[in-house]
């Protein structure tokens, strides 16, 4: 469960079964510097084994967070529980927290294995015990091979692995990521990715993650906490943040989101509609008062151009965008706003200054405040 002021809820877990003692709980953590506050007061639940992204822009309070449960930061205000455990004032390298950076941090005098067991020797480990486990993480990162080169030998994915087997190799209570993937290109990123849910499915280890990237967090995810102006907007599954999203600000942020503006009212049918610039749209299920301003979300998904629907809007193509797996129609409509709409496969696309007729589903849409 999570909650924040201002924004305070209640997740189900995805299973029926009793949930048990989370493995990392946020108790009204907060961060000021100042007149200035980097972390709102916040509440945070994380199961054993979930796999959690913070996500949001910059200055969100995202990395504050992270850097807080760690220990690199100290909260102004609030606890840090850790299986049950409060250690808000333990220092870093005391708590049982392996940390991943953008940055690899490889010691560029020390082979790739030797980087691997480094925190094993540390704590003291046999030598013996040492080599299996250095040997075993390599494996695991498929790196075997490479274990006597250093690391300015490698590419940057390579060294990326070394860096998460030298987190996953003393077995952490909790993993943390920051932006690991941000210096790597799209696909090599998009790689990574793969592996990194691989190792924590092999492992089950739990991952806090922090990234500004909308579609890593929605391919890596458990569940995501979108964070906005120092506080937690929305947490839910990747499905629910994108389908469900709860504010204006979630919708926005997630994907790409066609998003009318006006105020909520009944027609003469008692149907509630939403009356914008651009018309009046039929909603359903429950609907804000008359009279309060909202906002109604639909995606470009949802949107036709040869279909029927509830809602209806016209308006004159101005774009058309090839994305190789999709092309996406960008419409002007009277009351000055664009939308997005995917087009369906088999259609041809528009050309720019034709008119078109603009339908979707009333269910489609998704009102938020």
């Amino acid at each position: 469960m999570l909650a924040t002021h201002g924004t305070a809820q209640s997740i189900q877990s995805r299973s029926a079964a009793p949930v048990a003692a989370p493995k990392l709980q946020v108790d009204d953590l907060t961060k000021r510097y100042g007149s200035f506050t980097a972390l709102q007061p916040t509440r945070l639940d994380v199961p054993a084994g979930e796999f959690l992204t913070l996500l949001g822009p910059s200055g969100s309070g995202k990395t504050t967070l992270l850097q807080m449960i760690c220990g690199l930061v100290e909260p102004s205000g609030g606890r840090i529980l850790i299986d049950g455990k409060d250690e808000t004032r333990t220092p870093v390298h005391k708590r049982d927290i392996g940390l991943v950076f953008q940055h690899y941090a490889l010691f560029p005098h020390l082979t790739v294995a030797e980087n691997i067991g480094f925190p094993l020797r540390m704590r003291g480990m046999a030598a013996a015990e040492v080599e299996a486990r250095t040997r075993g993480a390599l494996d695991m990162v498929h790196l075997g091979h490479l274990g006597g080169r250093f690391p300015k030998e490698l590419s940057g994915g390579q060294q990326q692995r070394v860096a998460l087997a030298r987190c996953f190799v003393y077995q952490p209570s909790i993993i943390l990521m920051d932006e690991p993937l941000g210096a790597l290109d799209k696909k090599l990123r998009e790689h990574m990715q793969q592996e990194i849910k691989r190792l924590h499915r092999e492992t089950g280890a739990t991952i806090v993650y922090v990234t500004h990237d909308q579609e890593e967090a929605l391919a890596m995810s458990d569940r995501i906490c979108l964070m906005n102006h120092a506080r937690i907007e929305q947490i839910g599954t990747p499905h629910e943040i994108y389908a469900r999203p709860k504010t204006a600000f979630a919708a926005d942020f997630i994907g790409v989101s066609n998003i009318f503006r006006g105020r909520v009212q009944r027609d003469a049918h008692g149907t509630p509609v939403l009356v914008t610039s651009d018309g009046s749209f039929r909603l359903t299920g429950e609907a804000l008062p008359d009279q309060d301003e909202a906002s109604l979300v639909v995606r470009p998904e949802q949107l036709d151009l040869d279909g029927e629907g509830d809602n209806e809007v016209s308006g004159e193509v101005v774009d058309t965008v090839y994305a190789g797996s999709e092309t996406r129609v960008l419409v002007a409509l009277g009351g000055g706003t664009t939308v997005t709409v995917r087009l369906r496969r088999g259609l041809a696309p528009p050309l720019p200054g034709d008119r078109v007729a603009v339908r979707w589903r009333a269910e489609a849409g998704v009102l938020v405040s």
